[in-house]
């Protein structure tokens, strides 16, 4: 179904990984507190003459292509805990164990604004797990104690003790996911105005001008990761719209759209002899690609497993990595699956549209990019090694993941953006 096109090490174990939503360039947040951003070859180029060209074109279909580092800095003291893009594409937010989310451009990794995560009520650092660029005027930022902040953007955050406009707490632990539900028909703005969110062992929705509307029951099981697919068959009480959730042991759970009391669907898409695989994170394949209604999973032992939905079962699978977890899944803008676990990220292409090429298929190619890195920080050759290896235990273990708050650094002060 896929095969890999090249491979990109990173210097330090992925804790996030993004995909901009408009041109082929993936972002990532690394236990160093590195944020990097890439650019992937573009097919565009593969009909360039090469001799008009003076170079080799790109190729992302044969694997020739380069990936180039468009830009590259410590972006956090301690890890990069999470990352995504503005709606645009044209801002890139992260937010690490130091606190602080930072908004930079997306083409120069400029930072154009901060924001300090509010402290707990101990006074250390809440530590954030998801941020989310719901609209264009909201952002969304989950922590470590549960809390679920909404900042306006449209309020110019010239410090970086600016507060949130909200504040939600829809689970008792830590909140592992976030998937915004699509506006109805009759939005007039076109943006999402409610969210799924995973947290311990219960789904929740909240919504924009309403709060949390509810939560599930308890489920007995850890709920990690969650997406939202349209278009299945539908009758009955189905509208054919379902939230696809991750469990801690394997099990994949379909949560009909509007219908938010308990699951009614159960996929096993991992099972063993002690419980199940992690589901670490889910991806919708595009129907672009023709493969049908699927959900592309990555589990904690480095498989990749696709399950077709309608018949809801495994189809097929593949192996990021032999030993390390899948933290990121996603394909961008020209139908490529992109995954990010331990200390590397892969590109792949569908094997059908790369029949469709000229045959010269390297199987897997290891490629680095190039480019200049700066720094936001004049420590950024310091590394925090504890903060490092505890965020680095927290992806390993399961049960454990989002409870290293407690070794956080504390904020103190900052004077500029960069």
């Amino acid at each position: 179904m896929f095969d890999t096109v090249c491979t990109l090490p990173l210097p330090a174990d992925l804790f996030a990984q993004a995909i901009h939503p408009n041109e082929p360039i993936i972002s990532v947040g690394l236990s160093s507190g590195h944020v990097q951003t890439f650019r992937l070859p573009s097919e565009e180029s593969e009909d360039l003459d090469d001799d008009d060209q003076g170079s080799v074109s790109s190729s992302s279909r044969n694997g020739k292509g380069h990936i180039d580092t468009v830009w590259q800095t410590r972006r956090h003291k301690g890890s990069c805990r999470t990352l995504t893009f503005g709606v645009d594409g044209e801002t890139v937010y992260s937010a690490g164990t130091d606190g602080i989310v930072k908004a930079a451009r997306a083409e120069t990794g400029v930072v154009e604004n901060k924001i300090i995560v509010p402290f707990m009520k101990n006074g250390s650092v809440d530590a954030p797990t998801v941020v989310h660029a719901l609209s264009p005027q909201t952002l969304l930022l989950a922590t470590d104690s549960s809390a679920l902040h909404l900042y306006d953007l449209r309020v110019p955050y010239s410090k970086v003790s600016a507060r949130p406009q909200q504040t939600h707490r829809p689970h008792d632990d830590y909140i592992s996911s976030l998937t915004p539900l699509p506006p109805s028909d009759t939005s007039t703005s076109g943006f999402s105005k409610q969210w799924v969110t995973t947290g311990g062992s219960t789904l929740a929705v909240t919504d924009l001008r309403r709060g949390v509307l509810m939560r599930s029951a308890d489920q007995e099981e850890e709920l990690i990761s969650s997406t939202y697919i349209s278009g299945l068959s539908s009758g009955g009480t189905s509208r054919g719209e379902k939230v696809v959730v991750g469990g801690s042991g394997g099990v994949l759970t379909l949560w009909e759209r509007g219908a938010w009391d308990d699951q009614d669907e159960r996929v096993y898409v991992e099972r063993g002899a002690g419980g199940g695989e992690s589901l670490e994170t889910l991806s919708v394949v595009p129907d672009e690609l023709g493969k049908g209604k699927m959900i592309a999973v990555g589990l904690g032992s480095g498989k990749v497993k696709f399950v077709k939905m309608g018949p809801n079962k495994v189809v097929s699978e593949l192996t990021h990595d032999e030993t390390e977890g899948v933290i990121g899944l996603g394909f961008d803008v020209e139908g490529r699956m992109v995954s990010g676990g331990g200390q590397v990220v892969k590109v792949w292409h569908d094997t059908a549209a790369s029949m469709e090429g000229d045959g010269d298929f390297p199987g897997e190619k290891r490629m680095y990019g190039g480019g200049s890195e700066d720094s936001d920080d004049d420590d950024s050759d310091k590394s925090d090694r504890e903060t490092q290896q505890t965020d680095k235990s927290r992806r390993k273990q399961k049960k454990q993941k989002g409870k290293d708050r407690g070794k956080a650094r504390e904020v103190m002060a900052f004077n500029d953006l960069d």
